[in-house]
């Protein structure tokens, strides 16, 4: 347990940034299982689609530093190679 006012205050901070974190992760797991699903039922619009939402979670996450930009870039990268390759 915390002792000082001080820590009090951190482990209040640390519980609120994790929630917010945990929100914005969640929003990048269902933009990228939504690209996921896109693909392998062979729907290149929709997949598209989904790919613009996933960018835009990816960088808002990589921005807010709840993951590295490396990172971001290479599940982008990923995700676009598997929509390129449909017809």
């Amino acid at each position: 347990m915390p002792n000082t006012k001080s820590a009090i205050k951190a482990a209040r901070q640390n519980i609120k940034r994790r929630q917010a974190n945990l929100i914005t992760l969640e929003a990048i797991k269902k933009t990228a299982k939504g690209v996921r699903k896109a693909v392998t039922a062979g729907k290149k619009a929709d997949a598209e689609k989904a790919l613009s939402l996933a960018f835009a979670a990816l960088d808002k996450a990589a921005k807010k530093n709840v993951i590295h930009k490396n990172n971001a870039n290479r599940l982008k990268a990923r995700m676009a190679a598997q929509v390129a390759k449909l017809k």
